[in-house]
């Protein structure tokens, strides 16, 4: 092996274990070697097997090399471009990956309209499909017709796939009207540190699904006596927390009141389609939901989810540190409006179309035009919560914007434990920010940002960040395995190339 080949090899290795936070030490650990060994496999001066190079991709949870199928993916991005021109708004990842898990529900026949053809959706299909549900894609790819088997084959599931993704956990919902008995594998997706799921266990276990989680699986076991006899309060209000309920609710034969219900987008997608399902659901937009269920649900369903507010904010945002002028078209206004008034605030020129209702019918939409500003940090610190607040997904863009206007910027990121620390991965861009703590992020704007290269953040808007600065940095920076990218947008480099950006697609080995 050449040795350049072998230097490349040991750049993508040592990133790959600086990103799981691991030492030397803990990686040699691992393979049942030395420190030293693996301090010369970073540097290229050992020759590595293949065998060896997999290992390390086990230990790491990361591709660094593929066999027999295509690699990992990469992105060479020359930056220092202005962006121009429009650029729409795709739909919804988090409402379209809940109304696959609410087609579950489902006895007829599902079509969802201009689905996202995202990592995060192929998954849950491989999911749906190796437990007998078929799925193809119709109208030249552009949607999704979903029938489900008259029984499911649990047993059958792909349990690579459900691993890989952290939707899993709203199969649980419908799951329990159609087996009193299943399995499914422990929930994944991004690595933003512990997030429990005893919040989906304490709303669920009030419909008599009782769960043990051991040996990767949760073993969930239906008892058909229990029935929710008061309103149930949630512990969290989490968007995931609140489909799970709904899911729940849907088909329980009565009326089931939701306190402490996240209002959020997808929720309220989701609350649209039950009501295309037959499903009477009152207090949408509201944290108290009451929902009338029907015992079973035997439609021919045709819905259209809305369009995605974060991709929206990450479009945005990517005008804003490029310092150019962008119209974004179909933003969910109802959902950045808090966004919105702290860049104006910050001094950001923009202005806005009258609203227009999106292809549900029910959400509001508007054009966005986003012009270069001279921004001024914000005199409060930037923090989340829960809808109407700020966007919990939302809180990186912010990272990236305070790096190009003057001041600080206190950025609060109080519900992950880890995604505050990948923020800091600007740093190798020029950017200055400090970690006060697990949570709390110090920006000092404004920057000039510098080309590098770098493995990819574990963290799906961190990520975006990451590649936003690289775009608004002179020179050329590299990208590398940005499959957590995929999971949540449909081919962003291409749409942003379409905008003026210079994003070149590669693999490598």
């Amino acid at each position: 092996m050449a040795d350049d080949y072998l230097v490349r090899i040991g750049k993508l290795i040592r990133d790959a274990r600086q990103h799981r936070g691991w030492t030397q030490t803990q990686l040699a650990e691992a393979l049942g070697t030395s420190q030293s060994a693996v301090n010369r496999i970073e540097r290229g001066n050992q020759n590595i097997s293949l065998e060896m190079i997999a290992r390390i991709g086990e230990a790491l949870d990361s591709e660094i090399v593929s066999l027999g199928y295509a690699g990992p993916m990469h992105l060479r991005v020359v930056g220092g471009r202005h962006l121009s021109g429009s650029i729409d708004v795709k739909t919804s990842k988090n409402a379209c990956v809940a109304l696959l898990c609410a087609s579950l529900l489902n006895s007829g026949r599902t079509v969802l309209r201009r689905v996202a053809r995202i990592e995060e959706v192929y998954r849950l299909l491989e999911v749906l499909n190796s437990i007998g549900v078929r799925t193809r894609w119709i109208n030249d790819g552009v949607d999704l017709e979903i029938v489900p088997p008259a029984e499911l084959d649990l047993a059958a599931i792909d349990a690579e796939a459900a691993r890989r993704t952290r939707s899993i956990i709203m199969f649980l919902g419908p799951l329990l009207h159609r087996t009193d008995r299943f399995m499914l594998p422990y929930a994944g997706g991004c690595d933003l540190g512990t997030r429990t799921v005893e919040p989906h266990m304490i709303a669920l276990r009030r419909f008599g699904l009782d769960i043990a989680a051991t040996e990767g699986q949760y073993h969930a076991v239906v008892d058909r006596a229990v029935a929710p006899d008061r309103p149930i309060v949630l512990t969290e209000r989490g968007d995931t927390v609140t489909e799970n309920a709904l899911l729940a609710a849907a088909r329980h034969d009565g009326t089931t009141v939701i306190r402490n219900a996240s209002s959020n987008y997808m929720v309220q997608d989701l609350c649209f389609f039950l009501e295309a399902l037959g499903v009477k659901v009152d207090g949408i937009g509201t944290t108290t939901l009451t929902v009338h269920g029907v015992p079973k649900i035997d439609v021919d369903v045709d819905y259209s989810p809305s369009e995605d507010p974060v991709e929206a904010m990450s479009l945005v945002a990517a005008a804003v540190v490029t310092e150019s002028e962008l119209t974004v078209r179909r933003v969910p206004i109802e959902f950045l409006e808090i966004e919105l008034a702290v860049l104006e605030e910050m001094g950001l020129d923009h202005d806005r179309t009258p609203e227009y209702f999106a292809d549900n019918g029910r959400t509001r939409l508007v054009d966005l035009t986003v012009r270069p500003s001279k921004l001024e940090a914000p005199i409060d610190k930037i923090h989340p919560m829960p809808f109407p607040g700020l966007n919990i997904d939302n809180v990186p863009f912010f990272a990236a914007i305070a790096a190009v206007a003057q001041g600080q910027t206190l950025i609060h990121d109080w519900v992950y434990d880890n995604r505050a620390i990948y923020l800091t991965d600007l740093n190798r861009l020029g950017g200055r920010l400090q970690l006060l703590d697990p949570h709390r992020v110090l920006v000092e704007g404004p920057t000039r940002w510098r080309a590098a290269e770098m493995m990819c953040p574990p963290a799906l808007r961190p990520a975006v960040v990451v590649l936003l600065a690289m775009m608004a940095a002179e020179g050329t920076s590299v990208l590398r395995n940005v499959y957590v990218i995929n999971r949540g947008y449909e081919d962003l480099a291409e749409r942003l190339n379409s905008i003026g950006a210079q994003i070149e697609i590669f693999r490598d080995i």
